[in-house]
């Protein structure tokens, strides 16, 4: 059963929601409904997120997403549609069961940190259990732990101001591991950190997810960013599903061309693995061999060395070779087969 479920989200600012809502569900632009004085910022949305996927909602600004994941925890009503976790539809659900519903299955890491100021690193990892009433000692205890396990170790006393933004944001990462929930929602959490250390954060979120095995909903504006985190990439146009699939497939088979514009500047080295850029030539039974989930990019010194690689899955199962020139006939969308 999948962890997080829309159906047919819609979210319209206004007062003449009703109306709006049947115009766009016959398929009208949410430009073309100004009459009725309305801002449509979610139509029509559906998907499902399973256990332990990272699910990234991306799109430029204005396409809904933000508006999007603050419904998934009930921070913003639906017009239409419903939100299930776990089963339950949260839109049905009271103020008090809502609230509950967040602090056990949810917790959210934010763009801009929203860290307390006056209270220490120790202190705001552990908030999330603090509103949820753990003791002192437990609350103290789990935080530590996840400080520890985004690198903030010996940091516990320290003030917010007193780090960096990248350290920041790691604070609120640990905050939300503290929690302990299945699901967390991470709302343009790194885009507001300078490249590299943003890369280091994406690179640390991916390490923990292999320890921990959350259900993650990420937000970005950055397709590459996208590409590089998600099992599975929605991506969102003026409110509405664009196409939903793994990042080869958006990248080799865009939906329409408002995605097929969108990929064109995406490294493609970085989201291709060997498995999609195999060669049409015989096993060799003596090459060296490659992870099927080897990057591209990885591969080019391997390749320039070798010349060709047998391309193997993790049960040992010989999925076939890779060439100095099928890699790069992937790089040119010509995979060779």
């Amino acid at each position: 059963m999948p962890v997080v479920r829309a159906d047919h989200l819609y979210k319209v600012f206004g007062k003449q929601t009703k109306a709006a809502v049947e115009r766009l569900a016959d398929g009208s632009h949410r430009d073309t409904i100004a009459d009725l004085d309305v801002t449509a910022a979610v139509i029509d949305v559906s998907f499902e997120v399973q256990p332990g996927e990272i699910f990234v909602v991306m799109g430029l600004s204005g396409s809904g997403k933000s508006t999007l994941i603050r419904m998934l925890n009930g921070l913003l009503d639906s017009t239409s549609g419903s939100v299930e976790i776990d089963g339950v539809d949260i839109t049905t659900l009271s103020h008090k069961d809502l609230l509950k519903l967040r602090g056990e299955k949810i917790s959210m890491v934010f763009q801009h940190f929203a860290l307390l100021p006056h209270r220490s690193v120790l202190e705001n990892a552990a908030y999330g259990l603090e509103l949820r009433g753990f003791s002192r000692a437990e609350r103290f205890a789990k935080a530590k732990e996840t400080l520890a396990l985004v690198g903030l170790e010996g940091w516990e006393d320290k003030l917010p101001q007193q780090l960096s933004g990248g350290m920041q944001q790691r604070v609120g990462l640990a905050r939300a591991l503290a929690a302990d929930t299945d699901i967390i929602l991470m709302d343009e959490a790194f885009s507001a950190l300078d490249p590299l250390i943003r890369r280091d954060m994406q690179t640390q979120l991916l390490e923990l997810q292999e320890t921990l095995g959350k259900t993650i909903i990420f937000i970005t504006h950055d397709l590459n960013e996208a590409m590089r985190l998600g099992d599975r990439i929605c991506v969102l146009r003026d409110g509405r599903v664009a196409q939903i699939g793994e990042a080869s497939e958006i990248l080799n088979s865009p939906a329409n061309e408002y995605v097929e514009r969108f990929v064109e500047d995406v490294d493609r080295s970085r989201v291709l693995t060997a498995a999609e850029a195999l060669a049409d030539v015989a096993v060799d039974a003596g090459a060296p061999r490659v992870a099927a989930d080897t990057l591209v990019a990885d591969l080019f010194t391997s390749v320039a060395t070798e010349n060709r690689l047998r391309v193997v899955t993790a049960d040992d199962e010989v999925l076939g070779m890779v060439t100095r020139e099928s890699v790069l006939a992937a790089l040119v969308q010509e995979v060779a087969k």
